[in-house]
């Protein structure tokens, strides 16, 4: 089980994330648009630098659902390999069958 500090923290960005997701767009908008000015590209380079660190969709970390593992997590499912090995095993995965021959 990861440590409840860290899960809150990628919630936090996650929220982050969403909140300035519109304003990001946006600016790189501005910045990969080959038309506009040179100064307006580097005055919305400094606005796109001036947004906070955790509002990058770059610094989200998957994580597991069930234990909040942050490494071997499959995105199909959003759970860590261990726990979607017991799933399985238990048969509470639809369509996954343990392979024996």
């Amino acid at each position: 089980m990861a440590k409840l500090s860290l899960i809150e923290r990628d919630e936090k960005r996650r929220e982050s994330v969403k909140k300035y997701a519109a304003k990001r767009a946006e600016l790189f908008a501005v910045i990969n648009d080959v038309n506009a000015a040179a100064e307006d590209r580097r005055a919305a380079r400094a606005k796109l630098q001036s947004l906070p660190r955790n509002s990058s969709p770059v610094r989200l970390r998957n994580r597991c659902a069930l234990t909040g593992r942050p490494r071997g997590v499959f995105s199909k499912f959003g759970i860590a390999r261990n726990k979607l090995r017991d799933l399985m095993m238990r048969g509470e995965v639809p369509g996954v069958v343990k392979a024996s021959w």
